[in-house]
């Protein structure tokens, strides 16, 4: 049973691009390693930019200064 998580600031990612990523990773898992869509799950974790962090300084202060 394939696990795949996705992990993504939340940006304002809609719930109809959320679907075609699942849907596009399960389809990958499918056709690369023969892998049963009926057991494969998909996870998309969104994370508060403040709660991620690139180069030592979280993603809200790179995106304040157009990062």
């Amino acid at each position: 049973m394939p696990y795949v998580n996705i992990r993504i600031t939340d940006e304002g990612v809609t719930r109809e691009q959320k679907a075609e990523l699942i849907a596009g990773v399960t389809d990958l898992l499918r056709r690369v390693l023969g892998k049963n869509p009926a057991t494969t799950v998909v996870v998309i974790d969104e994370v508060a930019t403040d709660n991620w962090g690139i180069a030592g300084e979280a993603v809200t202060e790179r995106r304040r200064r157009g990062e």
